[in-house]
């Protein structure tokens, strides 16, 4: 079992997004309020804080939200989940849908941090079910 660290938004894609401490999420749309919401199969990411932790090792330290992700989770392996694993988080449940990504170029990220992980550490996620996610929620398997 995982604890959600962080909950992230940002009203434009590809700039660091911002915590807020909690959010919700609408079914078959994603967070409320995040430019990545919509109908669409990456409505929600994900990233270890494990990951962030490796990277910060470089000397580099980041606030939750620096790789663009919505959600800072510890405790879960994440890109060794299987694409269609489902995810209770807070009152929400997820379905993974993406491992990764293609960075289509050097964003705003790159240039400020000198590296993205989210393309290689981060998941990807569409709401089943909608509902309230706050920092300290557990997240599970299902």
């Amino acid at each position: 079992m995982g604890k959600v660290l962080a909950v992230c938004v940002s009203e434009i894609r590809g700039i660091q997004k911002k915590d807020i401490s909690k959010v919700e999420l609408i079914e078959n749309y994603g967070l409320k309020n995040d430019a990545h919401a919509g109908t669409w199969h990456r409505q929600v990411s994900l990233l270890a804080i494990e990951k962030i932790e490796e990277f910060e090792k470089r000397g580099i330290e980041l606030e939750h939200g620096a790789f663009g992700e919505n959600f800072v989770v510890s405790g879960i392996d994440l890109v060794k989940l299987p694409i269609g694993t489902r995810l209770k988080i807070g009152e929400a449940e997820i379905e993974v849908t993406q491992i990764g990504k293609r960075c289509h170029s050097r964003c705003h990220i790159y240039d400020t941090v000198g590296d993205c992980i989210m393309p290689r550490e981060g998941i990807f996620a569409k709401v089943i079910k909608g509902g309230m996610v706050k920092v300290d929620d557990e997240v599970e398997v299902i």
